[in-house]
């Protein structure tokens, strides 16, 4: 089992991406922080996966392609477009996805490859927010279509219906 973690945007709809994916055995939500000048906790959620089911290249891609990895809007600092990564083969993995798959972007990716540094999780309200509040207006709103992206483009990783939360 691997450890990384990820951040772009809220990390409700992180999570619930991530939640979606065979192999991925379990999603932490919350905040974490990098090095200076990265060192302010940012929404993010790691990931505990099984890189037997699911690589780090398709995590990786399926990241960039589910959150504004190409925006550099003014909400960066509360939502950072990150990968923290634990180790330097993490890093390197990082690098050659990015290199694989960064040019079918419209724009130059912003997303960073950052050093996991500390965690802080949510609040116990805001855990599994996709799932205890399907249907709502802002899962109706941000998540589902994210969700409905999963499904088009990445369905090869979806976990079977019998195991979603």
């Amino acid at each position: 089992m691997e450890r990384i973690g990820f951040g772009g945007g809220c990390h409700w709809c992180t999570e619930a991406v991530f939640a979606s994916l065979r192999g991925v055995t379990q999603v932490e939500q919350g905040f974490i922080r990098a090095d200076a000048p990265d060192d302010d906790f940012s929404e993010a959620v790691v990931l505990t996966f099984d890189p037997e089911k699911i690589s780090l290249g398709a995590l990786i891609e399926i990241h960039l392609r589910t959150h504004s990895s190409t925006s550099n809007h003014a909400m960066r600092q509360k939502y950072r477009s990150a990968i923290y990564v634990m180790d330097e083969a993490q890093a390197e993995g990082s690098r050659r996805t990015f290199t694989e798959v960064g040019t079918g972007f419209d724009a130059p990716l912003v997303t960073r490859i950052l050093p996991f540094r500390a965690f802080k999780a949510s609040e116990e309200r805001f855990q599994r927010y996709g799932e205890k509040n399907a249907g709502g207006p802002f899962c109706t709103a941000y998540i589902d279509p994210k969700l409905a992206l999963l499904r088009k483009e990445f369905g090869r990783f979806l976990r079977p219906v019998s195991e979603l939360p």
